[in-house]
């Protein structure tokens, strides 16, 4: 919405026949009999519109345009011209100006140019308010994220295929949901599969469904994700898990944007758009087989790698602010604040862990600790759990932060397989080994 319009123009009829127009439509006006006046105006208040004549005493309109351009950079500039000068106002269009009108113009005209300023003003201001959001919903202070949250608007309005790549915790899901949060697919629903928590068995029925009877087992119909995901986007995390011998079919499943269920013979026709993200190596997994190279090409449209947190120290506190904050709000506990030795602290930590043990610690914090202000003894970091001594076997040591790494994610099998960098399949055979149960919920 256009709320404040200057006007500079020295024929005072037009001046006045134009601020009146403008007033009918409820909008405020500033007025300028020359250039000067109006460049004096335009350093002292907030303007949404200028409406100038081309040639006025002391200062022209394309001195007015100049003075908006720095002052006001997201204002609009529409030049007034007689026939006898267009040059002038096709040169202000060249050096930035929104719209130009020619002199004698109807109440009509003017009414129509305003119209397209408002509609042009709107969508700027709502873009910007997308990027603030995306970058205030990723916390991104680094110049590595912002470059990611400056792309996702871009990314989102296509329907590429995006391949997220980064090591576990680092926020690969956060992204996924918002190019979805932000696409035209908005609406429709957004499907999340971790591929690595799917029994190796029963992963052609999750992703495609089965009819009854289709196998031992299968005692009524299921609709599978890429049915539920239908007009929406499908999330393959851990993409490398899916098993070798079922990528081919996974493969035409996506360029057909088609499929069979388990047992069924009428093929079903599907539009979506796919997400899929790794916490490995891509190459390595290309070259030890346990992805296609033609089925990561398929899905590598667009890529983007999350770097971890270390390496991104400028994001450290402000994500640790973000989630302070927000862990308070949803345990209903009072506002907490960290010192300056909790902040150094965090600053000079590795995460190994990444984003994900950073939203850890911080509820941890939040949940057991009533202080108001969260020192640096209240922050229990991995690192600085006790060593373990000379001559332990590797079979120990692997026990030891398999299980420690378990309690720490509260026995939760797929934040701790995640974290780790295994599947959950070889997490639940470490922990059976280790004398958990094997009917435990991941």
């Amino acid at each position: 919405m256009i709320e404040k319009v200057l006007v500079a123009d020295d024929d005072s009829l037009m001046l006045r026949f134009i601020i009146e127009t403008l007033r009918r439509r409820g909008i405020e006006t500033a007025a300028a009999k020359d250039g000067a006046e109006a460049i004096r105006i335009l350093e002292t208040e907030p303007v949404d519109l200028i409406l100038s004549d081309v040639r006025m005493p002391l200062k022209s309109g394309l001195d007015v345009l100049a003075a908006a351009k720095k002052h006001h950079p997201h204002s609009l500039a529409i030049l007034m011209t007689a026939h006898g000068s267009i040059e002038a106002a096709v040169e202000a269009m060249r050096l930035g100006a929104f719209n130009y009108l020619l002199k004698p113009f109807s109440a009509e005209a003017l009414e129509t140019v305003l119209s397209k300023a408002e509609e042009h003003l709107k969508l700027v201001k709502e873009n910007r308010f997308l990027k603030e959001e995306i970058r205030e919903r990723l916390v991104a202070k680094s110049p590595a994220m912002q470059k990611i949250a400056s792309d996702l608007e871009k990314i989102a309005r296509s329907n590429a295929s995006v391949f997220i790549t980064g090591e576990s915790g680092t926020g690969k899901e956060v992204v996924a949901s918002e190019i979805h949060r932000l696409s035209q697919r908005a609406a429709a629903p957004f499907i999340k599969v971790n591929c690595a928590a799917v029994p190796e068995t029963l992963v052609e029925s999750e992703f495609f469904g089965h009819e009854k009877g289709a196998f031992t087992g299968a005692i009524a119909k299921k609709t599978g994700r890429f049915e539920l995901a239908d007009q929406g986007t499908l999330f393959l995390d851990e993409v490398t898990e899916i098993p070798i011998i079922l990528q081919p079919k996974l493969l035409r499943a996506i360029q057909e944007q088609e499929f069979e269920r388990v047992g069924g013979t009428r093929p079903i026709k599907v539009n979506i758009r796919f997400l899929t993200a790794s916490n490995r190596s891509v190459q390595e997994a290309i070259e030890t087989k346990m992805l296609r190279e033609d089925l990561y090409y398929r899905l590598n449209v667009i890529p983007i790698h999350i770097p971890p947190l270390r390496s991104r120290n400028e994001d450290i506190l402000p994500l640790a602010l973000h989630l302070l904050e927000k862990t308070c709000r949803e345990n209903h506990k009072p506002p907490k604040r960290l010192s300056d030795r909790a902040i150094q602290k965090l600053l000079k930590y590795s995460w190994p862990g990444n984003v994900r043990e950073l939203a850890n610690i911080i509820e941890r914090t939040v949940v057991l600790d009533f202080d108001p202000v969260i020192d640096a003894e209240h922050l229990y970091l991995d690192a600085e759990k006790k060593p373990l001594s000379t001559g332990t076997t590797l079979h120990e040591i692997e026990k030891k932060h398999i299980l420690e790494t378990f309690e720490s994610f509260h026995q939760n099998r797929t934040k701790t397989a995640s974290a780790l960098g295994i599947s959950v399949r070889t997490l639940r055979n470490k922990l059976h080994e280790y004398g958990f149960a094997a009917s435990e919920e991941i």
